[in-house]
């Protein structure tokens, strides 16, 4: 248990320091440091002590860093550190409460021989995540998650799309990302009847750009 502590901390002190000295870590994406110091201000304990962020803060810190090695851009969307393929949603990183994680929007499409990728949630059919609980065992699988990344990227640039039976309803990426933050939305829209869960699918889905997505659904949450 106590080389266990050590070797994280370890790792730790050697990550921080590639950040400061050869990234400029904190000079890197000031909008999206701020998820780092104030979380994704989705909730009321935005910018407080007890948000869940400050719980995995150094594993999110590694994760960016991976991930910055892909290539991708980096944004802030839904108040976390998203990253884009020619303004295409790939994939981001952020927090449960008791696992940090990284999700990919299209990962059912992704092959996972190991099956290290999970299924968020019986109604998100699309994303899927890899949870961490230590830096050991983000940097135990930090192949993994490069091998992952090169395969959402490939899928991303071949514009492929999950196919989804006539009568099922698609949820776009924008209202699945805004479910994982505000569950009562999620509950509220589950509730209502096949045909308006369709109709407001079909609305959001149709914005030619992601912030006016999430605009059209700022604009209905209360009505749903």
């Amino acid at each position: 248990m106590i080389f266990e502590i050590v070797l994280e901390v370890l790792i730790l002190i050697l990550h921080i320091s590639y950040w400061t000295e050869e990234k400029s870590f904190l000079r890197m994406n000031p909008l999206v440091d701020q998820y780092f110091v104030n979380g994704c201000m989705s909730c009321e304990l935005g910018s407080k002590p007890q948000c869940k962020v400050h719980n995995w803060t150094a594993e999110l810190y590694l994760l960016r860093d991976i991930v910055l090695k892909s290539g991708l851009v980096e944004e802030r969307k839904w108040g976390m550190p998203c990253y884009t393929l020619k303004g295409k949603n790939v994939l981001n990183i952020s927090v449960l409460k008791h696992f940090a994680v990284i999700v990919f929007f299209k990962g059912a499409l992704i092959k996972d021989e190991k099956n290290r990728l999970e299924k968020p949630g019986e109604n998100l059919r699309f994303t899927r995540l890899m949870k961490f609980t230590s830096i050991s065992q983000i940097v135990a699988h930090e192949d993994d998650i490069h091998d992952f990344m090169k395969r959402a990227i490939a899928i991303e640039r071949a514009g492929l799309k999950i196919e989804v039976a006539d009568n099922a309803i698609s949820i776009p990426n924008e209202l699945l990302q805004t479910f994982e933050l505000d569950p009562l939305l999620k509950k509220a829209f589950y509730s209502l009847i096949p045909g308006r869960q369709r109709g407001y699918a079909l609305y959001f889905s149709q914005a030619k750009l992601t912030k006016t997505g999430l605009a059209r659904i700022e604009k209905y949450k209360d009505k749903i």
